[in-house]
């Protein structure tokens, strides 16, 4: 027993032994480059552009690593290029500051790809074909970029913009006060989104998540308040489909939508899954989903979602109408917009005004197809007119449109307080509940020029 014992003991320390010379080579080779020893400040004044893109340069040349931004206080910065294997990992505590100057953000970070809109053209983080890039920590990245009589006002840089990119982390960390859109991801693969906390109120147009083109992207466990939409599904190139996205486990809420896909709709949209998520006070539509410059968009299940104080808690259409940079002038034939679901959802607009329903609309030769509406329990706050339930709405042709994008305000208050679904072939609903607190004249529901409805068990109207 002795010598079994001496036996343990020897390999019991020679495997201790060899653990913490593992751990201890591991840590050894962990690259981390602090921004402090390239000479950076964290006193919120002084601009450390050069010294963390010499950090961040240096970590891609020898293969990768960590640029380190730690000791608390704000590192203040102008336009940082991210590169090849590189994480900037924020501490808790420390923030990651944008310049408040606006010649401060360089002109070779791509473009805003809406029409339009050339004020948002630069950025403060950008990467252009790069791989395996990550921004994480539980630090906070700040756009500085409050809206006075100043600065930012009619140019005002986006937060982030990835052009081309692979494999992308964006994990925990908090990101506030962009100028414009807080990122924009053109053309990339492989996208992860996790954990993170996004304020934007202090500008307009104030964007969460805007992925255009972009293929195999995951975004869960994230919160949302935001100006304007909190996440966009965007197609900018006709040659560049937004597919295979999952977004799960998410709080919404923001002055516009909460999530939109469509408007920049050249290429196709498909595979798209949004569950178990939660909207609250949402100014204007909590799904919007339109699709207008030539792509098909198809395939989409949206289930398990919260929505309180959201006026249209689905709002789509199907119609024409140029919305970006590089679209050709002319409007391109429509193609298709079939196959959603909705299902399981829960919506108390019992607080807002008359304007609260599901908006389903294409155009008259033009129809979305196959849509089932399932489980929902919607309670609205009634008080319709008379001339509310006679009145006719404008359809999204291109002489209603003008220059506008197709938005809710062009047809104004709905003749029904549940669901109003026009030029659709295939509708099924089901189990479908609507309740309106007070009195309404229009009706619960309309369906105008829709082929193929059915309405199936336990759908009541009270």
């Amino acid at each position: 027993m002795i010598k079994i014992a001496k036996i343990f003991t020897v390999y019991f320390y020679r495997w201790f032994i060899a653990g913490i010379l593992s751990l201890l080579s591991m840590t050894l080779s962990a690259k981390v480059y602090n921004v402090v020893d390239f000479g950076a400040l964290n006193d919120g004044k002084t601009l450390n552009t050069i010294p963390i893109q010499k950090a961040v340069d240096q970590c891609t040349k020898e293969g990768g690593g960590t640029v380190l931004f730690s000791g608390g206080g704000k590192y203040m910065s102008g336009t940082i290029y991210l590169k090849d294997n590189v994480t900037l990992h924020v501490d808790n505590g420390t923030t990651l500051l944008g310049s408040n100057t606006y010649s401060d953000y360089t002109t070779d970070t791509h473009k805003n790809m809406y029409k339009n809109e050339p004020q948002m053209n630069r950025c403060f983080i950008f990467a252009r074909d790069a791989k395996s890039i990550a921004i994480e920590g539980n630090g906070t990245i700040d756009g500085n970029g409050k809206r006075s009589d100043s600065i930012f006002v009619n140019e005002r840089p986006m937060l982030m913009r990835f052009l081309n990119c692979s494999n992308l982390h964006l994990t925990d960390v908090n990101i506030i006060n962009p100028a414009a859109w807080t990122s924009a991801w053109l053309y990339c693969d492989d996208i992860t989104v996790t954990g993170i906390k996004i304020q934007s109120r202090e500008n307009w147009n104030g964007d969460g998540l805007d992925f255009d083109g972009c293929t195999n992207v995951r975004v869960s466990n994230c919160s949302f308040d935001n100006s304007d939409d909190c996440i966009c599904l965007q197609t900018s190139r006709f040659d560049k489909p937004c597919r295979d996205i999952v977004i799960s486990n998410c709080l919404f809420s923001t002055k516009w939508g909460g999530i939109r896909i469509g408007l920049l709709s050249r290429g196709d949209f498909s595979s798209v899954t949004v569950a178990n998520c939660t909207f609250r006070n949402i100014e204007d539509s909590g799904l919007k989903i339109q699709i207008n410059e030539g792509g098909e968009m198809k395939n989409m299940v949206f289930s398990n979602l919260i929505m309180e104080n959201v006026p249209r808690p689905v709002f789509m259409t199907f119609c024409q109408q140029r919305a970006g940079v590089d679209s050709p002038m002319e409007l391109v034939p429509m193609k298709a917009m079939h196959h959603f679901i909705f299902q399981n959802m829960i919506i108390d607009n019992s607080k807002l005004n008359k304007n609260s329903a599901f908006f389903l609309t294409g155009l008259p030769n033009h129809k979305i197809e196959d849509i089932l509406i399932s489980n929902v329990q919607f309670v609205v706050s009634g008080g319709g007119t008379q001339e509310d339930a006679a009145k006719t709405i404008k359809e999204y042709t291109p002489d209603v449109l003008g220059e506008w994008w197709p938005e809710f305000f062009l047809v104004g208050t709905l003749p029904a307080y549940g669901i109003y679904a026009r030029h659709i072939n295939g509708l099924i609903i089901d189990n479908f509940v609507v309740k309106a607190i007070g009195s309404d004249a229009r009706k619960p529901t309309i369906f105008d020029d829709v082929q193929n409805l059915e309405i199936r068990s336990n759908t009541t109207i009270q």
